[in-house]
């Protein structure tokens, strides 16, 4: 053995265990079972011991990819994230726009040069290649996972459950029973929070979810102005419209305007994001607000933390939304 001491490759060798559990436990990361924090420091023991020297902070420029338009919701969060990021000192390198979406970044990432760590903005690829980046000790954060990721990856969120049921608990409140859902895409874990905390809040005034109520799809003006006129031609109509987000219910607004439908006289409607639209329409989005800006900073701040080798008692981060109640809803019709 020499006089450095053993490498993370001997100690997870030794200690029957992998490359990652080791640098978690040299790193004094969370999830790690005590026993296997025990299992590890034996085997430094027996090596030497002492175990590989703390690495210091990472340095290089930060990796923001966001394979969206930056306009609205994207916008706001990757300007926050770069106004956050110059705060610290850290240099930038944007990789957006939704041609971005087809091109294979994450497996790249961690041999790039100059590249110290990396923000995704709700990203595409699939959970297996976040895992991978993950295991290669990479240091990232993801705003807004797409789908469920491992406790030990580093994400912020808005609370899209609480958001959703105090939404809906709001039209209740109103007398609407019948609540039409023009829903996000199914496979988008917000979608899934959403929806749950929509049925939660139907739960709680004595009424189960409609499944003829509820139409899926991308969460676009196009897509809200359709199935808005899906649900609004039935015979048996609802009396209000949630849309996954405030263009959703921009498009549900057209719609009703097209059927010669009051707002909210005849139909209520209401979004989510408070993005600016949601006060330039009329009559103007009740909508949920998310904290954007927030976002972006608690994603820095946390990613900085995981350059800087400290550990973050924290790895989810879910933050408060507000509802926020305009002109576009009112009491049930008679």
């Amino acid at each position: 053995m020499t006089g450095q001491g053993p490498t993370v490759r001997d100690i997870a060798s030794h200690a029957g265990v992998s490359i990652a559990t080791v640098s978690r436990v040299l790193n004094d990361q969370e999830h790690v079972s005590p026993g296997t924090r025990e299992l590890v420091q034996q085997a430094i023991d027996e090596l030497g011991g002492r175990g590989p020297r703390r690495r210091p902070a990472r340095t290089g420029a930060v990796f923001v990819r966001c394979p969206y338009l930056l306009t609205d919701y994207f916008g706001l969060i990757v300007s926050s994230i770069a106004e956050t990021l110059d705060l610290h000192g850290r240099q930038l390198v944007l990789n957006a726009g939704e041609a971005a979406q087809h091109t294979s970044v994450l497996p790249t990432l961690a041999n790039r040069p100059g590249i110290g760590g990396a923000i995704v903005v709700l990203p595409p690829e699939p959970g297996e290649e976040l895992v991978a980046l993950q295991e290669s000790g990479f240091p990232f954060v993801i705003v807004d996972p797409r789908e469920n990721v491992p406790r030990d990856i580093a994400a912020v969120s808005a609370s899209h459950f609480a958001g959703a049921r105090s939404l809906t608990a709001h039209l209740t409140e109103l007398g609407h029973r019948r609540i039409g859902l023009l829903a996000g895409p199914e496979n988008w874990l917000a979608g899934n929070a959403r929806r749950a905390g929509h049925i939660a809040a139907l739960a709680e005034a004595g009424t189960l979810l409609d499944p003829r109520l509820v139409v899926a799809g991308q969460p676009t003006v196009r897509f809200g102005f359709e199935a808005a006129l899906h649900l609004l031609s039935a015979e048996e109509r609802p009396t209000a419209l949630l849309g996954f987000n405030d263009k959703v219910a921009s498009g549900a607004l057209a719609a009703a305007a097209q059927l010669g439908l009051r707002v909210p006289e005849d139909l209520s409607i209401a979004g989510f994001d408070d993005i600016d639209l949601a006060e330039a329409t009329r009559p103007a989005l009740t909508t949920v607000r998310q904290p954007l800006g927030e976002m972006g900073r608690i994603a820095v701040g946390l990613l900085i933390r995981l350059l800087e080798r400290h550990r973050l008692d924290a790895l989810h981060v879910e933050l408060a939304t507000d509802l926020i109640i305009r002109e576009s809803t009112g009491p049930v019709g008679h």
